[in-house]
């Protein structure tokens, strides 16, 4: 079995092994109401790439046009070219015969139970091509489960990967005149149902440890549970039974610090930080609660509890949040408001909406299922050709893409790389085009630096900059010339530790005034005034050590501050006590954004995000905002946690060995245009919600796409929720939101190797 290691040499080819004719079938069991048997490609060639991911390939079948037809095919988008798949064992991938021809078969993931895929191979096809296809496909299947070389592996351990064609049979083919005109689902399992399987006994990915491990719980116990213990397979896509009766202990360590022990009556299984990296979820449907464990070796799991009474459920979920909540907060949970605490509980909990908002949602089902239905099973990795082809020899220089600053006025982005800044033009066809490198930023003194903060003002004729060494000024840029023009000292006891437009979108206009924020203070910053630009009569220092880490504003000046113990208070203008303060979850609050109309506030945690409905609802303010009226007892904001599901940290955890930590969350944003879309990134990942899916509950209401870097920052075009602008350390562009896909265990699992330009990627170490 050396196929493998002839064919990869030093090559940069992707191709493998290519079978070059045949036929694709998408085969219904007959245990499903569907039960046919569809051609999706009636000229086809299949092949074996390997993907930019050591140890990753792909099953790629292509369609093949015949003379003049593809130019006909141009015009429909739905049209696939080629459908693709991540190799792995849970396809079963094998080779049979059938009145004498060879077919390729794998399980369609995605599809009904006993659904397959089936290439059916020309007549002409070789014995021996047939052999190598079956060998190469059972090496990656190795590679892709041991992380290792397959010429490591013993025949026998590679016969693991030899299935059988046990499947039940399914009906006879029945091609249509022309190939199906729709987007394939992604072929990978589904990873959303919170729900355990059938209580079954499943091979656990982490060994339990034995009795005589059982360690000695001391400290002041919060409260003792039983329940069932699920682990997630990630091969099937369900949470498989471990142990059919757990005892769970909460408790006190010292130092607010808690700890949850997991006993079974045989086996002792997990001690656990109650920490956010838990990134807990409860599910009152099912009476579960599913979380992520990280081992010391880097592995990753989805674990689920699943209790027998919902009073037991709910008294388990007091007490772990009230020992997360101490760890973060350091103080008594008891001493906390009762609004408070409920506050913090409903952040864990699906939010409901009324009828009347249901109602207004289900009346548009736009972009989200474009998103869904035109996923492509077109691969995603390219050759080394295309890769030269988006490079421009004119970008040079060292350090890598730190910020993102997105035009509101004129369609440029800029993105700052050390002390050079980078001007990229959007195209009408919503693309990216370099325009130029603003060389060696530095202050009219002449000495350089690397800026810390941007923002574009003035209708995006200029750009103020932050620079790490000097907390008290603040520096203009003139963006016609290139060229920072002006020092504007701000306060010589007052160190700025962030900055806002005065209003949502007064960098549209010629507004001079911005708000600055200090860790304790509120400001307007003036240009226009002589010597300090801080203005007295709006500047207001808190007497309490707020910790003030991040400030929007809404198109009517409203302003959102939230603090680095995790509280968010509102404001309806400078100078004065805030109207409202929403309470803390205890994790820091990184950034926030508002909605121009003041409605939803969206806060950035390191493996969260916060959606707050700023609304008040009841009571005699009822339709007013949190920034302008305080909210009553009976009218208390609306919290929802925007977070990735266990099963889907743990996927990613495993594939990338990144923690989770997002970037900044934005809305879409533009003049008169509704936000209906977050987006954030997270390592390589670049995840964006869909607002009215997530509010009416949907399991997962978001979609991803997967680079082979770390994103440093993203944000919407202006004007657009379709239109993302991604940064990564060497490269910008703009990619539609219609290439992100549903989290599978291919799409989570496959990158993109480079930003393209065909995505409209420019790859830019300018």
């Amino acid at each position: 079995m050396n196929f493998l290691k002839k064919v990869l040499g030093n090559s940069p080819i992707q191709e493998l092994v290519s079978i070059p004719s045949g036929q694709l079938f998408l085969a219904r069991s007959q245990n499903s109401l569907k039960g046919y048997s569809e051609c999706i490609y009636k000229d086809a060639a299949a092949s074996i790439r390997r993907t930019a991911t050591e140890y990753h390939y792909q099953l790629v079948v292509q369609r093949a046009y015949e003379e003049g037809e593809e130019q006909l095919e141009d015009e429909d988008e739905d049209v696939q070219d080629e459908w693709t798949y991540l190799i792995d064992e849970s396809l079963h991938f094998r080779i049979t015969y059938r009145d004498d021809q060879a077919v390729l078969a794998w399980r369609d993931l995605s599809g009904d139970s006993g659904d397959l895929l089936e290439f059916v191979c020309d007549a002409s096809t070789s014995d021996s091509l047939l052999k190598t296809f079956g060998q190469i496909a059972v090496q990656c299947q190795y590679e892709r489960k041991y992380k290792e070389p397959w010429t490591r592996a013993s025949d026998e351990e590679l016969l693991q990967f030899v299935f059988n064609d046990e499947e039940t049979p399914v009906p006879p083919t029945t091609p249509p005149a022309s190939p199906p005109r729709r987007s394939p689902a992604s072929p990978a399992a589904e990873a959303e149902a919170p729900a355990p399987s059938t209580p079954k006994r499943g091979v656990s990915m982490a060994p339990p440890k034995t009795a005589s491990e059982r360690p000695t719980i001391t400290g002041d116990v919060l409260g003792e549970f039983d329940a069932e213990l699920h682990l997630y397979d990630a091969a099937t896509g369900v949470f498989m039974l471990q142990d059919s009766l757990v005892k769970l202990t909460i408790v006190g360590a010292g130092s607010w610090k808690y700890k949850l022990y997991v006993d079974g009556s045989e086996s002792y299984w997990l001690t656990l930080d109650v920490a956010p990296e838990l990134n807990p979820v409860f599910n009152f449907e099912h009476t579960s609660f599913i979380f992520n464990y990280f081992s010391d070796d880097g592995g990753a799991y989805s674990w689920l509890l699943r209790f027998g009474a919902v009073d037991v459920f709910e008294s388990f979920q007091q007490a772990l949040m009230c020992a997360l909540w101490e760890s973060l907060n350091h103080m008594h949970w008891t001493k906390s408001q009762e609004s408070e605490r409920e506050f913090v509980i409903e952040a864990f909990t699906d939010m409901s909406i009324d009828e009347r908002e249901r109602e207004e949602d289900d009346e548009d089902e736009d972009d989200f299922e474009d998103a869904e239905e035109n996923i492509s099973r077109r691969s995603e990795v390219y050759d080394e050709a295309e890769d030269q082809d988006s490079y421009d020899g004119r970008f040079t220089g060292d350090g890598k893409n730190s910020q993102l600053a997105v035009g509101y006025k004129h369609d440029r982005s800029f993105v700052v790389r050390g002390n050079k800044i980078g001007v990229f033009k959007h195209t009408p066809s919503n693309q990216l085009e370099f325009a130029t490198t603003i060389e060696n930023v530095a202050t009219p003194g002449g000495k350089s630096f690397a800026p810390k903060k941007v923002m574009l003002h003035a209708e995006d004729s200029s750009m103020i900059l932050q620079n790490a060494a000097d907390p008290h000024s603040l520096y203009r840029m003139d963006l016609e010339y290139g060229k920072v023009v002006d020092e504007w000292k701000v306060h010589d006891d007052v160190a700025v530790e962030a900055f806002t437009p005065s209003k949502k979108f007064s960098q549209m206009t010629g507004e001079q005034t911005f708000v600055g924020m200090s860790r304790d203070g509120l400001f307007r910053v003036d240009p226009r005034l002589s010597g300090k630009k801080l203005v007295d009569a709006e500047y207001k220092q808190y007497a309490t050590k707020n910790d003030f880490s991040a400030v929007a504003t809404t198109e009517a000046g409203y302003l959102a501050v939230a603090s680095n113990k995790g509280d968010i208070r509102l404001y309806d203008r400078l100078g004065i006590r805030a109207k409202t303060q929403i309470p803390a979850l205890g994790e820091p609050i990184l950034a926030v954004d508002v909605s121009a109309d003041g409605k939803w506030i969206l806060a950035t945690c390191k493996t969260y995000l916060l959606l707050i409905d700023a609304s008040i609802k009841e009571g005699k303010f009822a339709g007013k905002l949190g920034f302008e009226r305080g909210f009553g007892a009976d009218s208390k904001p609306r919290p929802r946690r925007l977070q990735l599901s266990p099963e889907h940290v743990a996927q990613m955890q495993s594939e990338t060995r990144t923690p989770l930590a997002f970037t900044q969350g934005h809305f879409n944003t533009g003049v008169n245009a509704s936000e209906t879309t977050i987006v954030s990134s997270s390592g390589p990942y670049i995840i964006t919600w869909n607002l009215k899916h997530l509010l009416r509950g949907d399991k997962v209401p978001y979609v991803i796409k997967r680079y082979s870097d770390n994103i440093t920052a993203d944000n919407f075009k202006f004007g657009s929720d379709r239109n993302v602008i991604v940064a990564l350390p060497d490269d910008v562009g703009m990619v539609n939101k219609k290439s992100f896909r549903k989290p599978t265990r291919e799409s989570i699992a496959t990158p993109v190797r480079q930003l393209r330009s065909r995505t409209s990627i420019v790859n830019s170490p300018f």
